[in-house]
């Protein structure tokens, strides 16, 4: 959510901002909207004043043994007038408040032009993708040939992009998000949350994804919708709060399953897993004091990028361009894995600072020490890692040519030991 003040003070920067996004000039339409606005609160302050003025006399009259007629029939227009009045501004401020809510949060000054995923920017290469004396498999067929993966199973119960995932394959996924959990709990300070998967609009609303991406996700029968991240509830657990300054900042993680309509992405990654409408995904959230959300989004991208590094995976980190970055972000990292099943790297994370984007939506603010007023805190929010895609990459990278699959060190005290995964 804008802050309008700061777009009548800054149309001009306002309008460039958006347009590095390829979003059209808004500034002019928003500044006339709220100037309507504000001159019906205006005349409704006078009208206030005026009947106010106006029931003193009356008072006065009365206790003059004087007739008031005329002065109840005044004050009688005035409310009848300021009651069109209030619904005229009533109305005014919901038409401002939806216009500016559907607009995307402005990219930082360091967020790399661009109009699409192909202007991103190489940050840099992590690790060496491994070289195979033999033809690598993708993680569908090397998964099925060990009776771990089942997409026709999945087709019958729930239909396409699902998947049933069974013995030593399921467990390697679990591995997979404990190993996650215990890392970013225990190495980098985000404590664990269990929270609920359906939340109701509020909490959608807060982080950006209602109004506009409503297509993208499942709504419940009884009003309520079921999260796409973890994002949602972990950032709205500081909605409509007013934290002390020595709370911050809050970090905080979650394992839960996230849903997905996938509304916009028919035809995209229809082999395999790495589009579903159901998969789990460790989320990390901060949220912070607006002078240390730089630091904040650099340290968790290296929390997000060390589950890479302790799985031995190469990847690379790429910032993303305007033209990619989510509604909410204000400039976004992407985790990159190689897959050797694709012969490329594959978004494994995104890591993104949303500044007070989300906290005015929220209206999560911070009182700092010794003062009086308050301020938005900063969110941030990235995968630490999507389970799903991680699996992937490790069936892939660990595959052996006989198509078992060798366990990370890392993951065998999480598999009972086990070292290589077999028919």
């Amino acid at each position: 959510m804008h802050d309008i003040r700061w777009i009548r003070e800054n149309p001009a920067e306002f309008d460039a901002a958006l347009a590095k996004r390829g979003v059209e000039t808004m500034s002019t339409d928003l500044v006339q909207r709220d100037a309507d606005r504000r001159a019906v609160q205006t005349e409704l302050q006078k009208l206030q004043t005026q009947r106010n003025d106006t029931s003193k006399k009356i008072g006065i009259a009365k206790g003059k043994g004087e007739d008031a007629d005329s002065l109840i029939k005044e004050v009688s227009n005035l409310k009848d007038r300021m009651q069109v009045l209030e619904e005229q501004e009533k109305g005014l401020s919901a038409e401002l408040s939806d216009l500016i809510s559907g607009i995307p949060n402005l990219p930082s000054d360091d967020t790399p032009a661009g109009a699409g995923e192909e202007d991103n920017v190489e940050i840099r290469l992590e690790g060496v993708p491994p070289i195979f004396d033999f033809e690598a498999k993708d993680h569908v067929e090397l998964g099925e040939n060990l009776s771990g993966i089942s997409f026709d199973r999945a087709g019958k119960l729930s239909g396409a992009r699902f998947v049933v995932l069974q013995g030593p394959v399921a467990r390697l996924e679990r591995a997979l998000a404990s190993f996650m959990l215990d890392v970013q709990t225990e190495d980098y300070g985000y404590t664990e949350i269990a929270p609920p998967v359906l939340v109701k609009d509020e909490a959608l609303y807060g982080t950006g994804q209602l109004p506009k991406f409503a297509d993208d996700l499942f709504k419940t029968t009884d009003g309520l919708w079921l999260i796409p991240t973890a994002e949602v509830p972990l950032t709205n657990l500081v909605a409509n709060e007013i934290l002390a300054e020595g709370d911050l900042p809050i970090r905080v993680t979650a394992l839960t399953p996230c849903f997905r309509s996938e509304a916009g992405a028919a035809g995209k990654d229809t082999r395999g897993m790495l589009r579903q409408h159901q998969f789990n995904k460790v989320e990390l959230v901060s949220i912070c004091h607006p002078d240390n959300s730089l630091d904040e989004h650099e340290r968790m991208t290296s929390a997000a990028e060390e589950i890479l590094k302790r799985l031995g995976l190469a990847y690379r980190v790429m910032a993303l361009c305007t033209g990619d970055i989510g509604f909410s972000a204000r400039k976004t990292y992407d985790l990159e894995v190689w897959l050797p099943g694709q012969q490329t790297y594959r978004e494994i994370s995104s890591c993104s600072n949303c500044g007070d984007f989300q906290a005015r939506r929220m209206k999560a603010r911070f009182r700092p020490e010794g003062e009086k007023g308050t301020q938005f805190v900063h969110t941030l929010n990235g995968s630490g890692l999507a389970v799903g895609r991680c699996l992937i990459a490790v069936m892939e990278n660990y595959q052996n040519e006989d198509g078992t699959i060798t366990v990370p060190e890392v993951l065998r005290p999480y598999m009972n030991g086990l070292e290589t995964i077999t028919a």
